[in-house]
């Protein structure tokens, strides 16, 4: 039985970026465990992490978790608003926009111990 002192990470990822965040995580050697869980705000799906790790760990861990669920720029397309006048524009004019996806919520803290049984 493997006993020390450490830091218990806990991630809140967006439902579209958890597969990809944890593969990288495993491939990196750092092993999570997975809690569904629900947004408060917009009710989204969402998955929470937990991840039991040495304190030289931790940098590298959240630098993985900001790459690959961190918010980040996308294009997306919007159609015009309808016009004073009440006509409303063609819905095949669309108008390219940036949109802000993505986003983590990391929580570090500190352990008096960790088991590995």
């Amino acid at each position: 039985m493997e006993e020390t002192a450490g830091k218990l990470i806990l991630a809140i990822l967006q439902e579209d970026d958890y597969d990809i965040t944890v593969k990288e995580l495993n491939k990196n050697g750092v092993f999570v465990t997975k809690l569904s869980s629900y947004g408060g705000f917009l009710k989204k799906k969402s998955n929470t992490i937990l991840i039991g790790a040495k304190e030289e760990e931790v940098d590298k861990i959240v630098s993985i978790i900001k790459e690959f669920a961190g918010k980040r720029k996308q294009k997306s397309s919007s159609v015009p608003a309808p016009l004073n006048d009440g006509h409303c524009v063609s819905p095949d004019i669309a108008i390219p926009i940036d949109v802000e996806v993505g986003g983590a919520t990391i929580f570090v803290m500190s352990m008096d111990k960790f088991l590995k049984l």
